[in-house]
């Protein structure tokens, strides 16, 4: 009111004597008590009726005065909107889900934490990976500093708050208490793959199908030219085969051209023996003898 409480007195009193209050003292007071109520609360009054139409907690929209086709149509074009908007949030949700999921599958034994291996960014993550060599653990790693939308969506995917996050299998284990859990009653070992040997590693690769190709990029984005006419040379002769994209694991692609004795790629395998690269497998297409070799007949 801008009164101090002295003349907030007097005014108050003089109420009392205003013809209304003597002829209606219930309506008039509770008039009275409304106004300076508001007046307190710095609510604005109108003398005519107004509709605020709120979106996500915020006033988007206003209407003066009792229009009900007008107040109609507004609350349908909000509704219609909010429900766009709805719909958009639940697809971007979805399509980071769906990315989440993939990067917990990356590898069989995933670590989310904050920096990585080399340079963790915290203690919890330190000690994590501390324990993980400790017990020769093969992991992969995702810094969650390097993107914050996975950063905050993984704490709501596995309803897990905290990092470091260990996922095996893409199952969640958990984090640095748990694994010292696991650690301290033996079941660690058990629960996380050890790290296989470079030369294991190699020859399960080079067996892992009939026919194996490892090449930059896989069947159906070759990145290198020489990938390239490989692949379309084998896809011509119909015979099966996969693919190994040497360009997404360093050691693989540095180990191989020692345990073959063969120094570039692409690399063509059967039933785990080394056939040659695209000028063997060139030479074998015009002699006729490529198709026997992939089927394993010769």
């Amino acid at each position: 009111m801008g009164l101090e409480s002295a003349a907030a007195k007097d005014w108050l009193q003089g109420q009392y004597t205003n013809p209304l209050c003597i002829q209606r003292p219930v309506f008039y007071m509770v008039a009275l008590l409304f106004f300076v109520t508001a007046h307190i609360l710095n609510v604005t009054l109108y003398h005519e009726p107004v509709f605020w139409l709120p979106q996500n907690s915020q006033k988007v929209d206003r209407l003066d005065g009792a229009h009900a086709p007008e107040l109609t149509k507004k609350v349908q074009r909000h509704a219609s909107s909010a429900a766009v908007s709805a719909g958009s949030n639940d697809s971007a949700k979805e399509d980071l889900n769906v990315r989440l999921k993939k990067l917990i599958n990356a590898a069989p034994c995933m670590l989310f934490m904050k920096g990585s291996p080399k340079e963790p960014r915290c203690g919890f993550s330190k000690q994590m990976v501390e324990i993980l060599n400790r017990h020769g653990v093969s992991f992969s790693s995702f810094d969650i500093f390097s993107d914050e939308e996975v950063r905050q969506g993984l704490k709501t995917y596995s309803n897990w708050p905290t990092y470091p996050q260990l996922y095996v299998a893409g199952e969640l284990i958990g984090g640095l208490d748990i694994i010292k859990e696991l650690e301290a009653s033996g079941e660690l070992d058990t629960v996380c793959p050890k790290a296989q040997k470079l030369e294991d590693r190699l020859k399960s690769l080079i067996n892992r199908a009939p026919v194996m190709l490892f090449m930059k990029g896989n069947k159906q984005t070759a990145k290198c030219g020489f990938s390239k006419q490989i692949i379309e040379i084998i896809n011509n002769t119909g015979v099966d085969y996969e693919t190994f994209d040497i360009l997404e694991d360093e050691e693989v692609r540095q180990g191989l051209k020692t345990f073959s004795n063969w120094p570039t790629y692409p690399q063509l395998y059967v039933k785990g023996e080394l056939v040659g690269g695209l000028d063997i497998v060139k030479e074998l297409k015009e002699s006729g003898e490529l198709v026997p070799i992939l089927k394993g007949e010769n």
